[in-house]
């Protein structure tokens, strides 16, 4: 597996340093497991899973091959999907619910 970081996911891993070993756990288990982990979102979000790292703080990543089996991409719309090999993870949010959420 290949794993991509978006900024804003590295921005709020900053932001909430005292989780980055809790956050680096969860992960490498969705590297080694991207589809049974996480929970696949629905609605304008969907082609995104999402997986709780504590109570009400989620990481929302992307997986390319499920993405592109399943048509997502053409709804999602990486500017970097064609660039981006089939067993890439995508990192796109990490933060409370409520803020991954609204952006």
């Amino acid at each position: 597996m290949v794993a991509s970081f978006s900024d804003d996911f590295g921005d709020s891993l900053k932001k909430h340093s005292a989780l980055k070993k809790i956050v680096q756990k969860k992960v490498d288990m969705i590297l080694t497991n991207p589809v049974g982990l996480g929970e696949p979102l629905k609605g304008n979000l969907r082609g995104y899973y999402s997986v709780t790292v504590k109570k009400n703080f989620l990481i929302i990543y992307l997986y390319c091959l499920i993405c592109r089996r399943r048509g997502d991409d053409k709804l999602v719309l990486c500017n970097d999907c064609l660039s981006c090999a089939d067993e890439t993870v995508k990192f796109v949010q990490l933060g409370p619910h409520d803020h991954v959420y609204d952006e």
